[in-house]
């Protein structure tokens, strides 16, 4: 089966171009960014604050959980597929279920906290009032990241790289030669 990699990190690791960019290396290739799929309910979504009410955390295990089952329906077909997620608590893949025993290739985007702050920074003008909010989610979600072990993640400073060049190592490193 082609490979499938869960990628994760905070706001502004680089995340969705990381995960776009690998795929295109693949002759057939999958970008399911777990946003996109909680962006999909058009009423009653439950948006990421200082507060994780019940309804966001069954939203974000639903999104989870379909980003999943689409990601071993597109690999079975012949897709390579990158979910891209940011990080969340001790077992951060604990919603991914449906991948246990597939090999996943489990990638944690960490730049140094300058650097992602540095590009948070310079995302668009159009995002500005998400900006503290989102340089806040970041403080909290490194914080979380720095406290839990990453056993069985394979984790990438990629503050000093380029886009290709961190997809370079997560390659290299997970040992997957791209086909097609």
């Amino acid at each position: 089966m082609p490979p499938i990699f869960l990628i994760l990190g905070t706001p502004a690791a680089g995340k969705s171009t990381v995960a776009r960019a690998l795929m295109e290396r693949f002759g057939r290739g999958l970008h399911l960014p777990v946003d996109d799929l909680r962006h999909m309910v058009v009423s009653g979504l439950a948006e990421p604050g200082f507060e994780w009410t019940d309804e966001l955390k069954l939203q974000l295990r639903l999104a989870r959980g379909a980003a999943a089952r689409t990601a071993l329906a597109y690999a079975g077909a012949g897709f390579a597929v990158a979910i891209d997620d940011f990080w969340q608590g001790e077992t951060p893949d604990a919603d991914y279920g449906p991948l246990q025993g597939h090999g996943v290739h489990r990638v944690l985007l960490q730049p140094s906290l300058e650097a992602t702050l540095a590009r948070l920074a310079a995302r668009r003008p159009d995002e500005a009032s998400f900006k503290g909010v989102l340089a806040q989610a970041t403080l909290l979600i490194r914080a979380d990241m720095d406290r839990h072990p990453k056993t069985g993640w394979q984790v990438v400073d990629s503050s000093d790289l380029s886009v290709g060049e961190t997809v370079d190592r997560i390659l290299e490193q997970a040992q997957v030669v791209p086909t097609g």
